[in-house]
């Protein structure tokens, strides 16, 4: 095919035009590598390397008519991008001239971070709410002095893992109200919400807030970097006392995220609504994502969904959601994670809804269905016997 390049004002234009639930759609795709993405990406792009190209173009653009952008280096890996895709049979393919180079080269707006709209978002949260913060010299002197004092990090497990706050609990961002009772059983426990530097930390710490927990909470400013940078050692190894959510605790966080639920207005839809949507696949995009953790996911799952941790999805949506102005649909065991993340991306700008029912044990589905596929309601979840 003769491949058509667009320039920056013309991606500039398309970007505003496509906005976010209800504009034209507009999936935007950087195939460079990973390492190359990190250091500087267009606003809104997700990537998705030209070696997974073929094998994921799927799960991150399912509707094939949809207008895709595909930007590189400069290098031609767009071109036989665009090449594969053509082959998967998508039809309406453009690549931008000069690549990100050229992007950047008005105003810079390529940052070195995965996520440029996650990061404003946060940042907006934060001067909105007035989100309470403490550096780590404070906190540390408040633990020296014995007050009670927790702190929750909001990143995944691995990063967790990885290095974290001294005595830290770990609880994702998706899952903060579902464990909460279990990690802070007493209401006169300050909280503290970290991560790595910012913006997971504030959506925590407004979560706990919004939900009116009885505790007084604040977050950390600049997460585990802040934490370091004022000579703290940082400790590493799993959170050993995370588990399933007690009875007590998913009966918390359940209460609480209903009623953030219904303050924020989220949409719960039912099976014959998303079966429709889903079939409707040549109209208009809808991700059907599920936000639990991703060895659940593999435990077993609707099929046709792709597995999203929640607290991922929020702070680093573009690597999921690739299609801007796309449907998201949120799925999860009992409804609360999906709720929890709901909220935080309605205030996004997406049009998202929460599949409705607890799907105990969720069992996958009895026949294989892709999100491309028309199907009927009763293909949509079949409980396991």
């Amino acid at each position: 095919m003769s491949i058509r390049e667009i320039h920056r004002s013309t991606l500039q234009t398309w970007l505003t035009q496509s906005g976010l639930g209800g504009g034209q759609e507009l999936a935007l795709l950087d195939v460079r590598t990973e390492a190359d993405f990190g250091k500087g990406d267009p606003l809104f792009a997700t990537n998705l390397p030209l070696a997974r190209l073929e094998a994921e173009a799927g799960d991150f653009v399912p509707r094939r008519s949809v207008r895709l952008v595909l930007v590189d280096s400069a290098d031609g890996t767009a071109a036989r991008g665009a090449q594969i895709l053509e082959r998967l049979g998508y039809s309406d393919i453009y690549t931008l001239a000069g690549g990100v180079a050229a992007w950047n080269a008005s105003d810079g707006a390529g940052l070195p971070t995965f996520d440029i709209p996650g990061n404003i978002f946060a940042g907006s949260i934060r001067d909105l709410c007035a989100t309470p913060s403490i550096d780590a010299k404070k906190l540390q002197a408040l633990r020296a002095e014995g007050k009670d004092v927790i702190v929750i990090d909001t990143r995944t497990p691995a990063e967790f893992a990885q290095s974290h706050v001294p005595g830290a609990v770990n609880a994702p961002g998706e899952e903060i109200l579902q464990r909460f009772l279990d990690n802070v059983p007493s209401p006169d426990t300050f909280v503290v919400v970290s991560c790595a530097g910012l913006p997971r930390a504030v959506i925590g710490a407004q979560t706990l807030i919004d939900a009116r927990v009885p505790n007084q909470v604040a977050l950390l400013e600049d997460g585990t970097v802040g934490w370091t940078r004022a000579s703290f050692e940082l400790a590493s190894g799993p959170d050993t006392s995370r588990g399933r959510a007690s009875a007590s605790a998913a009966a918390f966080g359940t209460e609480r995220v209903g009623q953030l639920a219904a303050r924020g207005g989220i949409s719960v839809v039912e099976r014959d609504t998303v079966a429709v949507w889903l079939a409707e696949s040549e109209i208009r995009t809808t991700y059907l994502l599920d936000v639990r953790s991703a060895q659940e996911y593999e435990a077993g799952h609707l099929a046709g969904s792709i597995s999203s941790p929640g607290g991922q999805l929020l702070g680093v949506t573009y690597r999921t959601l690739a299609t801007r102005g796309a449907r998201v649909v949120l799925i999860d065991d009992d409804g609360t994670r999906a709720l929890t993340t709901a909220y935080w991306l309605k205030h996004r700008g997406w049009d998202v809804h929460v599949f409705k029912g607890a799907l105990p044990g969720f069992a996958a589905l009895a026949n294989e269905v892709s999100i491309g596929d028309s199907v009927s309601s009763s293909q949509l979840y079949e409980p396991q016997h």
